[in-house]
């Protein structure tokens, strides 16, 4: 089998670039919520109606999806085939003569859209005292330019090896590792799994053990476990409706652009830092150029089995070893105190809690985001063992 990588272009067509402007102006909206118009209680019942009209009408007269593949293209876009697969991934060289390899991996629904505003600074920094990276940012499978699965067992763990598979061949044997969401589950994976191959991790979702206790944990971290708690019993429909039947759920994704905006806007609502619109700290063509590459590409059922393959799978024998940096940001949808996570990170360098932040920081708050990531993966390097 191939072990090749080609080089790749994202250029969407006309034909279908002109379709999701048809659909959008044909969008059957229904009536309005019944709840609270204004104030904290807005999205009691979802995404509001006049939010989501706003946003369609940008998305169908002033958004450009063109200015968003030049991008990656300005950051360079590859493919590469591993166990039948066709994976997609940004990769963006250091200058730096003291650069380490560092493996972004993104969540649901997030995609390497998440990362685009940040790939630059961290592979040549601006301050000549931060760290340099060599990023390599893959499309989980099922989404982006990446395949669909045609068949089951791709879940986290065969997605981590296969990144070790795609390090290797871009000629990165050893590597670090960063995540948030089903990226962080994956960053878990590899520190955990492979040791050999990877250096340390940087990740916001460090999972605790099931059945971990309560006792002496400070208000704080009781407030995070209960938060955590409430999300898992009262906010989790989508997660079971994808892990159970995402065929369903697909078509609709799959074939009304309002639908899936709708999906996904709801959970930059829900799950940034904001007091009313994701739009406070996120920019509308950054959460449109996410959705519409899922539009484009057709992955609103295919990456929604992410969830079918491997939600509740986090090994619980799972330790990791290897030096670990966690961040933990204040507006998270899953928080786990330091006690519970170090009961599987077994080399904690550097722990945080930053006063702002949510599910998606490298949009919400980029620049804290990359320094933060920067000093971790410092820490982390400084506490690993030698090439």
């Amino acid at each position: 089998m191939s072990r090749s990588v080609q080089a790749f272009e994202a250029h969407a067509t006309d034909a279908d670039l002109d379709d999701l402007r048809a659909r959008l102006g044909a969008a059957r909206l229904p009536e309005a919520e019944t709840v609270h118009r204004a104030g904290p209680g807005r999205w009691d019942q979802g995404v509001p109606l006049a939010d989501l009209a706003e946003l369609v009408d940008y998305w169908r007269t002033g958004y450009d999806w063109r200015s968003f593949e030049e991008r990656l293209d300005r950051i360079g876009q590859f493919r590469t085939t591993i166990d039948g697969l066709g994976l997609h991934f940004l990769h963006r060289r250091s200058t730096r003569a003291d650069a380490t390899p560092l493996v972004l991996t993104h969540g649901w629904p997030g995609s390497i859209a998440e990362f685009i505003d940040v790939v630059d600074e961290l592979a040549d920094p601006g301050n000549p005292a931060a760290p340099a990276f060599h990023v390599v940012v893959p499309s989980l499978p099922g989404f982006g330019y990446s395949d669909k699965p045609a068949t089951t067992g791709w879940g986290t763990e065969k997605i981590a090896a296969a990144w070790v598979d795609l390090m290797g061949r871009l000629g990165y044997r050893r590597f670090l590792a960063h995540g948030g969401d089903w990226g962080g589950n994956i960053t878990t994976v590899l520190g955990g799994r492979f040791p050999e191959h990877v250096l340390g991790i940087h990740t916001t979702f460090a999972q605790g053990l099931p059945g971990a206790t309560t006792d002496g944990l400070t208000a704080l971290e009781r407030e995070w476990a209960e938060e955590t708690h409430h999300f898992w019993r009262h906010r989790a429909a989508y997660a079971k409706q994808q892990a159970t039947r995402p065929q369903t759920i697909g078509y609709s994704l799959v074939d009304s652009p309002v639908g899936l905006l709708a999906w996904i806007l709801d959970k930059f609502a829900e799950w940034s830092d904001t007091e009313d619109s994701p739009f406070e700290t996120i920019s509308r063509d950054r959460v449109l150029d996410d959705v519409t590459l899922y539009w484009l590409t057709r992955t609103g059922a295919s990456s929604a089995r992410i969830y079918y393959e491997s939600h509740n799978s986090l090994d619980p024998e799972l330790r990791v070893d290897v030096p670990s940096a966690i961040t933990t940001y204040p507006r998270d949808i899953e928080k786990y105190p330091r006690a519970w996570a170090q009961e599987r990170y077994r080399q904690i360098v550097r722990w945080r809690s930053p006063e702002a932040g949510g599910h998606f920081p490298s949009l919400e708050v980029p620049e804290y985001f990359v320094h933060d990531l920067q000093e971790g993966l410092a820490a982390v390097l400084a506490a690993s063992r030698p090439f």
